[in-house]
């Protein structure tokens, strides 16, 4: 079924199910508030907002039927049926009557009327019976849904079915309740299946698979639920999981019915086992008119001033235009840095964006620098603006790019991919479709990029060039001073971007006259021979306008250009430049203005890859004493580990490690919440692992880079950058070693340990953190012994070494006391405590996680204390105290997910789903279980997906899918034979004889 059961047709408000109250609705303001009433769970009347009694369960019994019957009378022996079936009381109809009293004084005058010898409910206003307004919903949704409107009919079914507020009709008594309550309910899961099953439809089976595995244990013998459950698992790449859910049910079917399961699941069976490519894809009977963000609209603005290239302007727009009826259109302008490339193609995409009604993208790959836009980022920002969610898009650069060929199908859709570094990074972004096109620009010329029109783009001719000049800087002030414009276009080697930016500074100017721009062009010190080919006729343009800028804003241009990253902040540049804020400011919008920096967002500024690049030439030149560009750099570095440090002491208040990280001589940002300190974080992890790595080169700045690192260790905890940190403190051991100093080294190895912890890498973690110890101890830095000591500890209860973890973490806990450092005490403490859980002694875990507790709360340390609360809930789950265990849990997840911490938001989510299967609740124990896979997706490492996997076969098994545990447990099996993990004893223990061989 598509929108809903075949329940009886009542006049609703589709607007009004926001909520699970009915909204009211009345025709005039002059009106009293409305009566609304609620069946779809307690049965409930509220005047307005004032909710009302409705009296004892035998009165709400007789409104229930009366709302039920939507008008129509019901006499008094059918009353009585309702409420008492086949044996009334003697009194029977004398207790209908005084109900009917009663409720007559609750509602308004005329609702519950008297006709015939029984009574009916009228008069009520449009939505408000909750029944109602959910069958008109459900109406809605099917007539959306017959127009191909799928988000539109998932949106009506979603809101009606939260109109459901618990058990339908609870509490009432009698038998027409009960019948109710059957169908209304049936009624539910229909409508529930068929929100499933458009969530399918758009692609949300990664999302599914938890919800559905939740319902088909508490309905085990629903088989569209199975089959949805089927088609969800295989579209995730769970093909073995799907097919044991089959075997599931059928053999439950078997046993409990004894009967075969329905032709439909049958056939998916088969065609899951085929493999058949219907499967992959969803299906819809008809295609959804595209949301706006399907119809993208990314060109850049073309430039008002735009000027010549009228013969490049009409032979590419022919080649465009010429997509439709072809494969694909391919037009590839090359030429050097500067000659005009991204505001010709731009220029042409506007010309024809009416040949392409899809939708136009675009995206500079950032080809001339350092580190090019990697193709799998770029599809994943073109699917998203396609209208992809983030769940359907696949990891692998081959999955994204025919996901992307595929939803361009049938489009036409013009892409423009500017600033490319070859013919390799643009293959994967090309549509490849009919009717679709391709505009690249690169420096290079791609010669081997298989059937693109070639265009090489030269420099303007002279009437060009001076017409562009003309065109910014005024006709009146050129045409008095002819021949000195062309002088100035001249100098600038006709190249656009350098007459763009030399007219620009004059235009800004208006006391310059034109020949004072000529003579100062005219310096050929102050500019590189325009006319070369390569990239010294870019530098030359970007001479002019460096050339012209003054002191104060050339040295701010040099210095910005040194440090890495994808941009800056305001307040990073402001360090860099030794200014106050409001100083820099000035300075930076300046810059913008004469187009050598860029204004990403407000307050962050970034360079183009090759102003960057000219920029760090001009300072290796210029900048005196030479020294200065390392003081900035350090300042730049002082700024982020004060900050980084500063947020460290936010988030975990009395942790000493603030006091042991480098001193700083630039101040930080000082932040007066929480939140605000923990995006700084977040908004600059690329900037600081950046800014880390380039600092590993200096020796001056190699020990601040390390504990800069170690302050940001948050950015390897969330998920988001983990892998980019791991790289960036592998370099930083690498610098370690070449120095040879014991306590830099220890400390860079501390890092890459924490980051091999963090990603499931054991065995190398703990030879890291062995070397740590002997290098700290060697170089008397007791911090770093600390921490290695409790890394060690709890890497040898992952690896069941429980007396080695055991005297790691007492030593640690000496360590931290001697330090004073009372939060590394608690957390060697809530490790300990794992250790005890581990080896039996489960009364002194609780007590040890408590000691811990009662440490972190004291200081006000809430995200470690979430840490503590997740080793005590471990302790209470063993200790059989399951309610206080979820409790302790929950509140350690809340904060996970507040800080960001997806791996531990994970691992909590595991843990809880082991409280689930302790109590018998094997169905959100696989919820949970399955969330916590979500949640843990390239994260955390393969021990502990395996332990994960483990669970959540105990928690199939227990809701009767036995195959599908099976499965389960397989995978487990194989992760820990790979990593060697003891725990495969004890998978390979609940697996048959046959199925582990």
């Amino acid at each position: 079924m598509n929108g809903g059961a075949q329940v009886p047709e009542a006049s609703a408000d589709s607007g009004s199910a926001a909520g699970r109250v009915p909204a009211q609705r009345r025709p005039g303001s002059q009106e009293p508030a409305a009566l609304r009433f609620g069946v779809l769970g307690p049965v409930r009347a509220w005047r307005g907002a004032e909710p009302l009694s409705t009296g004892s369960p035998q009165q709400r019994a007789l409104l229930a039927a009366l709302l039920l019957r939507e008008g129509r009378t019901a006499t008094a022996h059918e009353l009585i049926d309702a409420l008492w079936g086949d044996e009334p009381p003697s009194q029977a109809l004398a207790a209908v009557r005084t109900y009917a009293s009663r409720l007559r004084k609750i509602l308004d005058a005329g609702v519950l009327v008297s006709e015939s010898g029984g009574y009916a409910v009228r008069g009520l206003a449009d939505g408000a019976l909750d029944v109602a307004v959910a069958q008109d919903l459900a109406a809605e949704a099917e007539k959306a849904r017959n127009a191909g409107k799928l988000c539109q009919a998932r949106d009506a079914l979603a809101r009606a079915l939260s109109l459901w507020d618990g058990e339908v009709l609870a509490g009432v008594p009698g038998p027409y309740a009960e019948a109710q309550r059957v169908r209304l309910e049936e009624w539910r899961l229909q409508l529930l299946e068929s929100r499933l099953h458009m969530d399918l439809e758009q692609g949300c089976h990664a999302e599914a698979v938890s919800e559905l595995t939740a319902l088909t244990a508490a309905h085990p013998l629903r088989e569209r639920l199975r089959e949805l459950l089927m088609l969800a698992l295989y579209r995730s790449g769970r093909q073995a999981e799907a097919l044991a859910v089959y075997a599931d049910t059928r053999r439950l079917l078997a046993d409990e019915l004894g009967v075969d399961p329905r032709p439909g699941l049958r056939e998916l069976q088969q065609r899951i086992l085929q493999a058949d490519p219907g499967l992959a894809e969803p299906s819809s009977p008809r295609s959804e008119p595209a949301p706006a963000p399907v119809r993208p609209a990314q060109l850049p603005a073309t430039v008002p001033d735009f000027t010549g290239r009228a013969s490049f302007v009409a032979e590419l727009s022919a080649v465009l235009a010429s997509a439709e009826g072809r494969v694909m259109a391919v037009s590839a302008l090359a030429g050097i840095g500067g000659v005009g490339k991204t505001t010709l193609a731009v220029h042409i995409a506007h010309q024809t964006r009416t040949a392409f009604p899809d939708g136009q993208l675009y995206v500079d790959l950032q080809g001339a620098g350092p580190r090019a836009a990697e193709p799998e980022t770029v599809l994943g920002s073109f699917l998203r603006a396609l209208g992809t969610a983030d769940s359907a898009i696949p990891d692998s650069l081959e999955e994204r790019s025919a996901l992307y060929r595929s939803v361009l199908d049938g489009r036409r859709v013009l892409v423009l991919l500017d600033n490319a570094k070859d013919a390799a990074q643009v293959r994967p972004l090309l549509p490849g479709m009919e009717g679709c096109a391709a505009l690249v620009t690169s420096r290079v010329r791609m010669v081997d990029l298989a059937g693109a029109h070639l265009v090489d783009l030269d420099v303007m001719s002279p009437d060009e060039a001076l017409s562009l000049f003309t065109k910014i800087v005024g006709r009146e002030r050129v045409a008095s001073e002819r021949e000195a414009a062309l002088d100035v276009v001249a100098a600038c080697g006709f190249l656009p971007l350098a007459i763009r930016i030399a007219a620009s500074r004059l235009a800004a100017r208006r006391t310059w006259t034109v020949s004072v721009l000529a003579a100062k062009l005219a310096d050929e010190r102050r500019r590189l021979d325009e006319l070369q080919a390569g990239d010294l006729a870019v530098k030359a343009t970007f001479e002019l306008g460096y050339g012209a800028l003054e002191p104060a804003q050339a040295r701010a241009f040099r210095l910005l250009g040194l440090a890495d990253g994808p941009d800056i902040s305001l307040a990073a540049a402001a360090a860099v430049l030794d200014l106050p804020v409001e100083d820099a400011e000035d300075l930076l919008e300046s810059l913008v203005d004469t187009s050598l920096l860029e204004s990403a967002a407000p307050g962050r500024y970034r360079y183009h890859d090759l102003v960057r690049l000219y920029a760090r030439a001009c300072a290796e030149r210029d900048e005196h004493p030479p020294g200065e560009r390392e003081a900035a750099m350090s300042r730049l570095l002082d700024f982020c580990l004060a900050t980084a440090a500063g947020v460290y002491a936010i988030e975990r208040p009395g942790d000493r490690l603030v006091d042991h990280l480098t001193a700083t001589e630039h101040p930080g940002l000082v932040f007066a919440h929480r939140s605000a300190a923990r995006d700084w974080l977040y908004t600059e992890a690329n900037c600081l692992l950046a800014l880390a790595r380039q600092s590993a080169g200096r020796p001056g700045t190699l020990r601040r880079a390390i504990d800069l690192l170690w302050a940001a260790l948050d950015i390897s905890e969330s998920g988001a950058n983990s892998r980019e940190y791991e790289a960036t403190a592998r370099a930083l051991l690498e610098a370690a070693r070449q120095v040879d100093v014991p306590r830099v080294e220890a400390r860079a190895l501390m890092t890459l340990a924490h980051a091999h912890v963090d990603g499931g890498r054991f065995d190398m973690a703990d030879q890291e953190a062995e070397q740590v110890i002997r290098l700290a101890e060697e170089a008397d830095d007791l911090l770093p012994v600390c921490w290695a000591r409790n890394a060690r500890g709890i890497i040898a209860l992952y690896q069941s070494r429980n007396a080695d973890g055991e005297e790691h973490l007492s030593q640690a806990i000496q360590h931290f006391r001697t330090l004073g450092d009372r939060p590394g005490e608690a957390s060697a403490l809530c490790n300990l405590s794992r250790i005890h859980l581990a080896t039996g002694r489960t009364q002194s875990a609780v007590a040890l996680a408590r000691q811990g507790i009662d440490i972190y709360d004291a200081m006000g340390n809430s995200m470690r204390g979430a840490n503590g609360r997740y080793a005590l809930g471990m302790a209470l789950t063993q200790s059989n105290q399951r309610d206080s265990a979820a409790d302790r849990l929950h509140e350690a997840l809340e904060v996970f997910r507040d800080s960001r911490q997806r791996l531990w938001e994970g691992m909590t989510l595991f843990r809880l789903a082991e409280v689930d299967l302790a109590a018998r609740r094997s169905a959100n124990a696989a919820t949970n279980a399955e969330m916590a896979l979500t949640v843990l997706r390239g994260i955390g490492g393969e021990w502990r997906r395996g332990n994960v996997l483990t669970v959540l076969g105990h928690a199939l098994t227990g809701i009767g899918q036995t195959d599908r545990a099976q499965v389960c447990w397989h995978e487990a099996l194989r992760i820990y034979e790979e990593l060697g993990s003891p725990e495969a004893t004890a998978v390979r223990a609940l697996l048959s004889p046959v199925q582990a061989a």
